[in-house]
């Protein structure tokens, strides 16, 4: 088989011989795995390497699909720009790839594909369409908002969204959707990352609280330190069931409370 068309077909093949990166098992059994998904979620332990993962699917889509529409989103500005580096870093290894467009933060493809890298705010996503791929790195610390506003991009495309991240409490979107079914989940944890030694966990484990510990290294969703009650407990003290809208809405057919039916006048000042 021609090593062009290999390539294209396996994204292991193409980052060991394109980019002389040469991904460890999990990372391996992870490319290849999210290949032909749509809704994937990787909760990861910290320097796995998960930017380097979004970049080599991000690159090995564009240049093997032609006319994508790619985003890589991330919570900062600068979070987006380094990830929008190892793109770039990756797709200088290919002497053939030819480009048309070069900017800090996106790249165009002589096949119409295009790469855009931003950050995290709702205002700067609106306005994009037809997306083929969303890639969301640092998810975990994305606003719910940014992540609600930029789904509806995929409803004509039928396009993949990725969802990359340490875990940051039992809060957020990422975190809900982790308690969901419908998506391709992987879980990578330090102990499965041999860039990690066992040396540096046991030195890490004595030093910093073992709520932290457990997020940071082993995609644990923990409680805020800070909180009087676990999110659980709170979630459950609220049911929308039991509520009385105060006013009523007669084109939604909705019954307000009794304590309302009567005319409310304003207060005379004299």
């Amino acid at each position: 088989m021609n090593d062009l068309i290999r390539a294209g077909i396996d994204p292991v093949f193409f980052a060991r011989k394109q980019l002389n990166f040469s991904p460890d098992d999990i990372q391996v059994s992870v490319l290849r795995k999210i290949l032909s998904e749509t809704y994937v979620l990787i909760n990861c332990c910290r320097q796995w390497g998960k930017s380097t993962i979004c970049a080599l699917k991000a690159l090995h889509q564009a240049v093997f699909y032609p006319e994508q529409m790619i985003l890589l989103l991330s919570p900062s500005l600068r979070q987006s720009s380094e990830l929008f580096r190892k793109v770039l870093d990756f797709a200088n290894l290919i002497p053939w790839l030819q480009r048309t467009e070069d900017t800090k933060t996106s790249m165009t493809l002589t096949n119409g594909s295009r790469i855009i890298s931003l950050p995290g705010s709702e205002h700067t996503v609106r306005g994009y369409s037809d997306v083929d791929l969303i890639i969301v790195d640092e998810a975990a610390c994305v606003l719910d908002d940014f992540y609600y506003a930029v789904r509806p991009m995929l409803a004509v495309s039928g396009g993949s969204i990725f969802l990359l991240s340490t875990p940051w409490g039992k809060r957020g979107f990422f975190y809900h959707e982790w308690q969901r079914g419908g998506w391709h989940k992987v879980q990578v944890t330090a102990k499965q990352c041999p860039r990690i030694p066992v040396a540096f966990l046991k030195k890490e484990k004595e030093r910093i609280p073992a709520w932290f510990y457990r997020q940071e290294y082993f995609c644990s969703f923990e409680e805020n330190a800070a909180a009087v009650f676990d999110s659980e407990l709170v979630e459950r003290m609220f049911s929308s069931d039991d509520v009385v809208p105060l006013f009523r809405d007669p084109q939604r057919g909705e019954e307000g409370s009794d304590l309302l039916d009567n005319e409310i006048k304003p207060l005379e000042i004299r």
